[in-house]
């Protein structure tokens, strides 16, 4: 028997990149999916039907079941609407993958308003507007799998993508509370962070040498290397696998650590701004330095 066998998944972003493999993937293993997807821009911009429709029909090919569904993830009415398009169509609901994104790229000094809301309206809205929708049929029926998305982006940090990795990390918030808010009733919540090359990543800028390097390395990386992760935190033998954030980068998993205290300090007497700055002191060789994600995965990924 497959892995997935009479689940049903819906996948947001599933008309391309990595939404589409793991659609692919969900389906092999036995699922039916709901493959939602507006069909924008890498920027959220325009529309097109066809992109969902497209992988609706690679997976009916295959003898997969699918139905496609273009409603914009950004509106809770519209999340509501995505979740019934599973029940109507196959009574059920059991993993919701959080995977569609947008990027608006910008310096924080040069980000305007809209840049910032349009990125965190997509991936942290869209996010919980999803989870919102469907955590009360998981409660109900005792059972269920939440996989979100996350980037090194946020997890560690990135250059000009304040937007980005705000959302990113938020959602690694949105995880762990939905995981801790859902564990008396059996369902799950994780976070995967993604390195593979896709449509988003295609627009990083390539003018100079060390540019063109860090796109031909991540030209490397499959969007397929990530949807094992995902379909396997689908299946009931993750049940014990919650709260978590997992990356990917080509053939290698990693399991990230999480923000706890590392060093403590009291005084009897309060603290003082000079006391503050001799504490820093003691505290300053466990301060996390400044660094993005590409200098903590300087080498070459295993593909």
């Amino acid at each position: 028997m497959r892995n997935l066998e009479n689940k049903v998944a819906i996948v947001t972003g599933a008309g391309r990149g990595i939404g589409r493999s793991i659609a692919m993937l969900l389906a092999k293993e036995g699922a039916k999916v709901v493959v939602n997807d507006l069909g924008g821009g890498a920027a959220g911009d325009g529309q097109d039907s066809m992109v969902a429709d497209e992988v609706v029909q690679e997976i009916k090919a295959l003898g997969g079941e699918a139905v496609a569904n273009y409603d914009s993830i950004t509106e809770l009415e519209n999340a509501h609407k995505i979740v019934k398009t599973a029940i109507d169509n196959f009574g059920k609901l059991d993993i919701v993958v959080n995977n569609a994104g947008i990027l608006r790229d910008r310096m924080i000094f040069k980000m305007s308003e809209a840049e910032w809301d349009s990125v965190i309206s997509v991936h942290l809205k869209g996010s919980f507007n999803m989870t919102n929708a469907a955590a009360p049929i998981f409660k109900e029926q005792k059972g269920g799998r939440f996989i979100n998305f996350t980037s090194t982006a946020g997890l560690v940090g990135n250059v000009g993508q304040a937007n980005y990795a705000a959302a990113k990390m938020g959602i690694v918030g949105l995880t762990r509370s939905t995981a801790i808010d859902m564990a008396r009733y059996n369902v799950t919540a994780n976070a995967v962070a993604p390195f593979a090359w896709s449509r988003l990543i295609g627009s990083i800028p390539t003018d100079t040498e060390e540019q063109k390097k860090k796109v031909e390395k991540i030209q490397q990386m499959s969007p397929d290397h990530i949807a094992p992760i995902v379909a396997y935190l689908a299946t009931d033998d993750a049940q014990d696998v919650s709260g978590q954030v997992f990356c990917v980068r080509a053939k290698e998993i990693f399991l990230f650590s999480q923000p706890r205290p590392v060093r403590s300090a009291s005084n009897a007497n309060g603290w003082t701004v000079e006391d503050l700055g001799i504490l820093k002191q003691s505290f300053k060789a466990n301060f996390t330095p400044l660094e993005t994600s590409s200098q903590i995965f300087p080498y070459e990924p295993v593909v």
